[in-house]
């Protein structure tokens, strides 16, 4: 039985004005609109700290987006540094942990628009790799912003291969210190945000060289600007890097090193020691230096990529439903563009999508918050499953929501062209994400070294972690799905995408060890086989999501609307991706090609009835239109009339200053 919800509690809710088509669409959810935004957001008293700390934003002048899309690039950056240096001094009034929900609800708002988006980074390295003391002494002064800090890993030679870093970090025994230089041009630190023009402080990563003997990287505090007068300190040369598709709110920034001296307390040394001899003590493993790395991972999916895949959903839908083009049935009123197939073809799997990778990055976060007490104390024996399962979902999320944006994008037609629309400046945003904190190839490839090692383990009948217990499966055999509703049967579908795992790794390996076997150097072997590697890490992440939100399903089996519509949305999501992937599913004839037709049945059929609730599912996203900043993407639907508005009230402006000029 259908329930009412129309949720007055969202923070756009007017009780009028709201257009007639998007007033329809809100009548008569399948589910509970309040009950899932609790559910996304952990609980009902999340939901109401978040709306409270998004109450505040909207009605803080200083949080203003209202000309945001008529700035310069130097007006952007201006407004982002203001507006987050007023956000950390009333982090600091209202006495908000850096990592705690009311953070988070401020990041998830403003993170497009803020400035010092490395300084919690430079925390967190900070508070994970330094000592007692270390943390006593800069934290403080960071959480404050009496500092402000980077985190200068990236060179301009290189980025995610941390061992090929050119930096130096020389020990000078006689003066205690440490003299860090850029040996070479492409050793430059390059891209890192905050350093080109705010930065006082930076984490620098630099090799460890003591009488001669590299160490490898190691993280550094260093000065690089008077807290006086903000110049340059000796030895730097620092600078922005220039114009970029996009983020003119960061100030990525290039960083040259000419014998800078650091004492040699200001080495982060909680898992590594150079003593006051010169001698080195190692007190945990290396590992532990790629964990800030691994949490910047996690945050940058929680509070970057999802909701602005989300967002993007949200406008494209809301718009959808307003948008009326053409006939459906001759001689009718013209047709919501969401009515059209093909609309909802686009749209809908994008929806599920956001969804799923929401639901994924909980239980990363789980997994993580789990790990990390453990991994903090040194014990770095999950680290490598940790390290492998967060670079694969990052790799297929990016890309995956990158280009789900651009799908929303161009579904708006020509009005999605607009920057008012809000979704250029999601996807110039989004694509970035594919290659900053590690891009995505080499993450894949990471994940596949992992799951190549574990394979082999597997094969051998030895013990496996968790995330690739499927590898000790003794065999696979054929789909046993017989007709088409079969298909939106879980363990079907979560079977076809474990098995389809299997195999692509499956064949990877034995590539890998028949080259192997003839006489091919193992680094020359990897190559050849480098595509189905990053295949097969591309099938084992997409299988873990999968399997993760149809762990969800189990979770609320109990509350029947909501189980209803999250399985429709985890269907859609899982026969989507065997759509666009049905070659990998056929390959060995684990589904034959009436079965490939029932999969294409199902998931057509799921279109309307998810196209029923497709507003109230994107209501549930609960994002204010402070949030959106989208003409197309209102909770009223007026869109014809924001658009209207916005443009005129500039054109107005440029006017003004015309004619005066004249």
């Amino acid at each position: 039985m259908a329930v009412r919800n129309v949720n007055t509690t969202l923070p756009n809710f007017t009780g009028q004005h709201v257009n007639p088509d998007l007033a329809i669409e809100r009548q008569n959810p399948s589910f509970n609109v309040e009950r899932l935004t609790n559910i996304l957001d952990g609980g009902v008293e999340n939901t109401q700290t978040r709306r409270r700390v998004d109450a505040w934003l909207q009605s803080d002048p200083e949080f203003s987006r209202e000309n945001q899309y008529f700035q310069t690039q130097n007006e952007t950056y201006a407004a982002a540094v203001r507006q987050s240096f007023h956000l950390a001094k009333k982090r600091n009034e209202m006495k908000w942990a850096e990592d705690g929900p009311e953070m988070a609800c401020c990041y998830r708002a403003l993170g497009p628009v803020l400035a010092l988006n490395s300084h919690p980074i430079f925390l967190k390295c900070i508070l994970d790799l330094g000592t007692d003391e270390q943390i006593a002494k800069w934290v403080p002064m960071a959480e404050k912003c009496y500092i402000v800090g980077a985190y200068a890993q990236t060179e301009l030679g290189h980025g995610t291969h941390l061992r090929g870093l050119e930096t130096t970090a020389t020990f000078d025994v006689a003066t205690q210190e440490f003299i860090l230089n850029t040996p070479t041009l492409s050793a430059m630190k390059w891209w890192p945000a905050d350093l080109g023009r705010t930065s006082t402080h930076a984490a620098v990563f630099a090799q460890l060289y003591l009488e001669g003997k590299c160490y490898g990287i190691h993280p550094f505090l260093v000065q690089i600007r008077s807290l006086r007068d903000h110049s340059p300190a000796p030895g730097v040369i620092v600078g922005d890097i220039g114009p970029k598709m996009n983020c003119d709110n960061v100030d990525n920034g290039f960083l040259m090193l000419k014998n800078v001296r650091v004492p040699r307390e200001n080495m982060l040394a909680k898992y590594f020691q150079v003593l006051p001899d010169g001698q080195y003590k190692k007190q945990g493993a290396e590992k532990i230096t790629y964990l800030p790395m691994t949490v910047t991972r996690v945050h940058i999916l929680q509070h970057e990529v999802v909701p602005n895949l989300m967002k993007a959903c949200t406008i494209a839908i809301r718009y959808s439903a307003v948008r009326r083009q053409s006939e459906l049935k001759p001689g009718d009123p013209e047709a919501k563009i969401l009515d059209y197939q093909t609309q909802q073809q686009k749209l809908l799997p994008q929806l599920a999508t956001a969804y799923a990778f929401h639901f994924v990055c909980n239980y990363l976060k789980e997994i993580f918050d789990g790990d990390y007490i453990e991994t903090k104390e040194g014990k770095c024996g999950l680290v490598p499953e940790l390290h492998a399962l967060i670079s694969g979902i990052k790799a297929i999320a990016t890309d995956n929501s990158s280009s789900g944006v651009e799908v929303c994008r161009k579904a708006c037609g020509g009005h999605g062209y607009s920057l008012l629309s809000g979704l250029p400046s999601l996807y110039t945003k989004m694509v970035a994400s594919c290659t900053y904190e590690g891009e995505n190839t080499v993450l894949l490839l990471q994940t596949a070294r992992f799951l190549i090692k574990y394979f082999g383990i597997a094969k051998k009948g030895q013990p496996v972690p968790p995330t690739v217990a499927y590898l000790s499966s003794k065999r696979f055999g054929k789909c046993q799905a017989q007709e088409k509703n079969d298909f939106l049967n879980p363990d079907v579908y979560t079977d076809a995408y474990q098995q389809r795992a299997f195999r692509m790794l499956q064949s990877a390996a034995i590539k890998f060890q028949s080259l192997i076997h003839l006489g091919t150097a193992e680094h020359e072997a990897w190559n050849r086989c480098s595509v189905q590697l990053v295949w097969a890490a591309m099938a084992h992440s997409h299988y873990i999501v999968v399997e993760q939100f149809v762990k969800v399903l189990q979770r609320y089996e109990e509350e029947v609307a909501i189980h209803r519509i999250l399985k429709h949305l985890c269907d859609l999501f899982a026969l989507h991706g065997m759509l666009l992937n049905m070659g990998d599913f056929m390959q060995d004839g684990y589904l034959s090609t009436k079965q490939t037709a029932m999969v294409t049945e199902s998931y057509l059929d799921l279109l309307p009835v998810i196209r029923r609730d497709a507003v109230p599912l994107v209501d549930a996203f609960d994002f204010s239109d402070g949030n959106l900043n989208s003409a197309l993407g209102s909770y009223d639907g007026r869109v014809y009339e924001r658009l209207y508005e916005w443009a005129k009230n500039h054109t107005d402006e440029v006017f003004w200053q015309v004619e005066e000029f004249i």
